[in-house]
């Protein structure tokens, strides 16, 4: 291929990414400017901009805080977020360095498990995780971080597993021979070398966690809302009337804090998927 015919080529693909880029952003824009019009205008003239008409400034943001616990269900989603990424990331990290290192048959058949629990979706098994999980009373705030820990633990494992076989044998061998424990070569010299793909784990998990609405629907039911529950909930208004101001900025104030996490960690996800999905 000629200098000429790549430089077009590279072209079309940089239009091409940008059409696909705005294709994905036109829903969240429309959130955002939606969650500054009145209800009425948003049903009737959706894809127009605030006007003198339309403009109720921060209305629907102070309706949308106080309406279905908003502000409960926001503190419940940051804890069951924030606990189960730990959970998942301690728990995944350690689990595929030991798998990677203890090269037995058994380890070996306990990898390919966890690579296969990816393959199968939730709808297939929810009914009787949701049984299994009142059985052991999982089912609370606390209990929930080890479900999303179960459900979290394939990719995580996967990914982390491919980034293990990277690091050379020599360093921690190296850091025993100096006195460390299995305990303290993993701690103080593996898991600093793996917070590249750790952090991509947590991100992405983070993501999935946040904006899941199934698992905390099924297991904690409409008593203890996450954010998802309780903007399904506003939606169901008297006699089918939907708050669409308050809704869309209920949407908006969702959003916020995944993509600051996000923008705040995404240097580490291209290098984190190439070193853990790539290698080995």
């Amino acid at each position: 291929m000629t200098k000429r015919k790549r430089s077009a080529a590279d072209r079309v693909a940089v239009v091409g990414l940008w059409v696909l880029a705005a294709l994905f952003l036109l829903p969240v824009v429309l959130v955002a400017v939606n969650s500054f019009k009145s209800s009425l205008y948003i049903t009737g003239a959706p894809f127009t901009l605030p006007n003198a008409h339309t403009f109720v400034g921060l209305k629907n943001y102070l309706t949308g805080l106080t309406s279905a616990g908003f502000l409960a269900a926001f503190g419940r989603s940051v804890f069951i977020t924030v606990g189960s990424v730990g959970l998942i990331v301690l728990g995944s990290s350690m689990t595929a360095w030991y798998i990677t290192r203890a090269k037995t048959r058994l380890m070996q058949v306990l990898y390919y498990l966890f690579v296969f629990s990816m393959l199968v979706p939730f709808q297939m098994v929810m009914y009787t995780v949701t049984y299994v999980v009142g059985q052991l009373n999982l089912d609370n705030l606390l209990g929930i971080l080890f479900v999303y820990l179960g459900f979290g633990a394939g990719l995580s494992v996967f990914m982390l597993s491919g980034f293990v076989r990277a690091i050379p044998l020599e360093i921690e061998e190296a850091a025993t021979m100096d006195g460390c424990s299995p305990l303290q070569c993993f701690f103080r010299v593996v898991f600093p070398i793996m917070r590249p793909t750790a952090v991509t784990v947590a991100i992405l998990n983070a993501m999935w966690v946040w904006n899941d609405y199934l698992l905390p629907y099924l297991v904690l039911g409409t008593d203890e809302k996450t954010v998802p529950v309780a903007i399904q909930i506003s939606m169901q208004g008297a006699y089918g009337s939907t708050d669409y101001g308050g809704l869309m900025a209920m949407l908006v104030l969702a959003i916020i804090p995944i993509i600051a996490f996000y923008l705040v960690g995404q240097k580490y996800i291209i290098e984190g998927v190439v070193a853990g999905a790539v290698k080995g």
